[in-house]
């Protein structure tokens, strides 16, 4: 039996981790924590953003970066997302390294395995639409199997807003474009 609750709790899941790195206009590197984004076609990503550090570094520069939060960053990935950039240099009070990516304005932040360098193709700051361009992929070699991104080593962590918390992505289920041809 269903029972209606308050649509402002509503669940829409899964939330992602995405953390977002930029370069303020002296070159510091920062990171905030977003949940609300997506893939939106090959070679693009979509984010929705409120005004932020990030949001005001990435206009200056075109340019950001989205690692993914792991089971083994989650407590870094929850600092970029309750502390605010203009207030405390959040890279280096969460003892992260950078380094400049090799392809846009923006940082990678070494201790996440997984990270989209991109440009921005379109920011609407009334709306908080983030299209970014993905223009290069960087993985760490320990999260790779026959040279693709492997979940199951990545870890994941999606954002479980009905209670506000972190979970693991889970195990293999089925096969996408192939357990439906059975019923064809």
């Amino acid at each position: 039996m269903s029972v209606e609750f308050e649509s402002r709790k509503s669940v829409i899941t899964p939330e992602g981790v995405f953390i977002i790195g930029t370069y303020d206009e002296n070159g510091v590197p920062n990171a905030m924590n977003a949940a609300w984004g997506m893939q939106s076609e090959m070679g693009e990503i979509t984010l929705m953003l409120g005004k932020h550090k990030t949001t005001e570094n990435f206009e200056k520069t075109g340019a950001f970066t989205v690692a993914f939060g792991t089971v083994d960053t989650v407590v870094i990935s929850d600092y970029f997302g309750v502390e605010s950039g203009k207030n405390v240099n959040k890279i280096e009070r969460a003892g992260c390294h950078t380094h400049p990516s090799a392809h846009v304005n923006a940082p990678i932040i070494e201790e996440y395995p997984l990270t989209l360098e991109c440009r921005v193709k379109s920011w609407n700051a009334e709306t908080g639409f983030l299209i970014g361009e993905i223009v290069a992929s960087q993985a760490d070699e320990a999260i790779l199997t026959d040279g693709k991104v492997d979940l199951a080593k990545l870890r994941p962590v999606i954002f479980d807003a009905a209670i506000c918390a972190y979970r693991t992505v889970g195990e293999v289920v089925g096969m996408a474009f192939k357990d439906g041809l059975a019923l064809k």
